[in-house]
């Protein structure tokens, strides 16, 4: 569900072409001595002209916005919650016009307020801010006054130099500056990526850790990505990093910041959980703390030493707001507010100006929606505007038609109408002799990024799909390849979804017309793919004969979890996944003849 990673980019740009709130969680934890003497954080004390014992930090955090600086388009913009009578509200969300409003909202009358981010704040973008190598990004969350985030694993996206461009400043190294006159500032946050070493040398790539302080209030902040970004990143992004185990490098700075005598400290860890319901206001804490909610958060949590007080997490684009027991058996906060910018999370963190530590007892946290009925910050609309005239030369071009929605990353079920419609223009685009011979096609279900939407964006008109939607779908620019793979290595590879790396979380690879089996959910690892059902156009594979296989260079490079897929031989490179999307829209559509939302009877899926 999370991130799935491509291609440098730079090597190939085609410029050349809150109102909800959820459930408050409150901490029970040990109290520091004399925490019961605690003032109100707001200024009254004990009287004689005394600061108050405690002050309240507010905390603010997002995640896993990538790039989506103007609301997203159709399902994939909406959040869900849970009404008092049971039934489940869509609302539509998100979009920094009004992520601006809610956060600057939120901050009034808190003078210790902090914002955070849990990482995946660009990559895999809009063309908005991906045609700009994601300036637009940094430039808005500058504006939104964010204070710290995390990397995750799309940070990564274009390799360590990109990375190091995005937090320092400085033009394109291919493309130069985008406005004349005009030179990239760079991020005015720091990007922290504690567990992320450098091979020759094994120091730190960024800023491990940071300090906030105000007025006497210090607050650390480690910043960590999932140790397994080199396994759905593509070499180059990762070449010459090393990453490490979450939990022991947390708990080592952890220490050190301790030693410095920062007693309070924040996690900011881009990876997370998958809660029992997808709804923003799930208590993931019902019926006991941390019930609600599995994954590999879960284990990390309970593994982070008790230094820290709170953590930020994302990589799942969930909502949770959950208590899970920290190693002493204490419930400790852990929080994820979706992505693209659809919520942010409010976290109170009542401070001990004694011990200088966080009084456990008194954390609460809530996600909130960032609705689009509130008013819009008018800098992030001048800043969208402005970005837009640079890319309306090309965003604009139309691709194909649509009669109605083709939903892709909105789809929740293993197989999506439109994996099959670029599982489809894939194969096309590589089936003829001299492109590769393709007889299957297989897309990731992470590289699939929005919906096509049938409602226009702009002044196109509604069924028209833009060159900016299309780029929308599929951002990375990814080379296709076409490779020789056995019968063996086929079936493989299908059961790899729900096994090996992506047994707990399956990655249900979408197919190309003409390949059909059976998911059976009730089993589990590789059982799940039931292997005698597996049909190429009605025959049963044989797994002794080669078959031409097409996909993207992240999953031939055995991406994603996908050992088997790795394996193939008799490469031929062929068009970039983009151009061949687009190819097929304008091949299969016309305005009297718009493009259908294809049936989804591939996979038969037994629950």
């Amino acid at each position: 569900m999370s991130a799935t990673p491509q291609k440098n980019r730079a090597t190939r740009r085609v410029l050349a072409a809150a109102a909800g709130l959820a459930t408050v969680g409150a901490l029970v934890a040990a109290m520091p001595a004399g925490a019961h003497d605690r003032g109100d954080g707001h200024g009254h004390g004990h009287g004689n002209g005394h600061k108050p014992r405690t002050v309240d930090v507010q905390l603010l955090s997002f995640n896993d916005l990538h790039g989506n600086l103007e609301p997203p388009a159709g399902s994939a913009g909406n959040v869900s919650e849970t009404q008092p009578d049971g039934t489940v509200k869509a609302i539509p969300a998100g979009g920094v016009e009004y992520l601006a409003t809610s956060l600057r909202t939120a901050r009034q009358g808190n003078p210790y307020s902090v914002t955070a981010a849990g990482g995946d704040m660009v990559g895999a973008s809009p063309l908005l801010s991906g045609l700009f190598h994601d300036e637009p990004t940094i430039e808005a969350l500058n504006g939104l006054d964010l204070d710290v985030s995390a990397v995750g694993n799309h940070e990564f996206d274009e390799g360590a130099a990109e990375l190091a461009r995005l937090q320092n400043g400085g033009c394109h190294p291919v493309e130069g500056c985008y406005e004349k006159g005009k030179k990239f500032k760079g991020a005015d946050f720091p990007y922290l990526a504690a567990n992320v070493t450098k091979e020759k040398t094994g120091k730190p790539l960024l800023k491990p850790y940071t300090v906030w302080k105000k007025n006497g209030v210090k607050i650390g902040f480690i910043g960590v990505t999932l140790e397994g970004t080199p396994d759905i990143v593509t070499a180059n992004g990762v070449k010459g990093l090393k990453f490490h185990d979450e939990v022991e490098t947390i708990n080592k700075y952890a220490r050190e910041l301790d030693r410095k005598g920062v007693k309070s400290i924040v996690a900011l860890i881009h990876e997370g959980g998958a809660p029992a319901s997808t709804s923003y206001n799930y208590d993931c804490d019902s019926p006991g703390a941390g019930d609600g909610i599995s994954g590999p958060i879960v284990d990390i949590a309970k593994g982070i030493t008790p230094k820290v007080d709170a953590l930020v997490t994302g990589h799942t684009h969930q909502a949770y707001v959950c208590t899970v027991p920290d190693p002493s058996g204490k419930p400790r906060m852990v929080t994820s507010a979706s992505s693209f910018g659809k919520l942010y999370t409010d976290t109170t963190l009542t401070y001990d100006r004694r011990t200088h530590d966080i009084v456990r007892t008194s954390v609460k946290s809530a996600n909130h929606v960032v609705t689009r009925d509130q008013a819009k910050a008018t800098d992030m609309t001048r800043l969208i505007d402005r970005w837009n005239k640079l890319a309306a030369p090309i965003a604009g071009k139309p691709q194909g038609w649509i009669s109605a929605d083709i939903n892709g990353r909105g789809s929740t079920a293993p197989e999506k109408p439109l994996g099959n419609v670029i599982a489809d223009a894939q194969l096309e685009g590589l089936a003829p002799a001299d492109k590769g011979g393709a007889e299957v096609a297989f897309m990731n279900p992470g590289g699939i990024r929005a919906d096509l939407v049938h409602k226009a964006s702009g002044g196109e008109g509604d069924g028209v799909v833009t060159y900016g939607e299309a780029f929308t779908v599929q951002p990375f620019t990814n080379m296709m390849n076409v490779v020789d793979l056995t019968g063996a290595q086929l079936v493989s590879a299908l059961q790899q979804q729900v096994s090996g790396l992506n047994e707990a979380s399956p990655k249900i690879l979408q197919v190309s017309r003409g390949l059909t089996y059976t998911l059976d959910l009730t089993k589990t690892g590789a059982a799940r793919v039931v292997t005698d059902t597996i049909r190429l156009n009605g025959a049963a594979i044989d797994p002794a004969r080669t078959y031409r296989v097409a996909m993207n260079e992240f999953l031939a490079g055995g991406g994603d979890g996908f050992p088997a897929l790795g394996q193939g031989t008799n490469k031929l490179v062929g068009a970039s996944d983009l151009d061949l999307f687009n190819a097929y829209l304008a091949a299969h559509s016309s305005a009297t003849a718009p493009l259908a939302p294809p049936a989804t009877d591939r996979i038969t899926v037994i629950q």
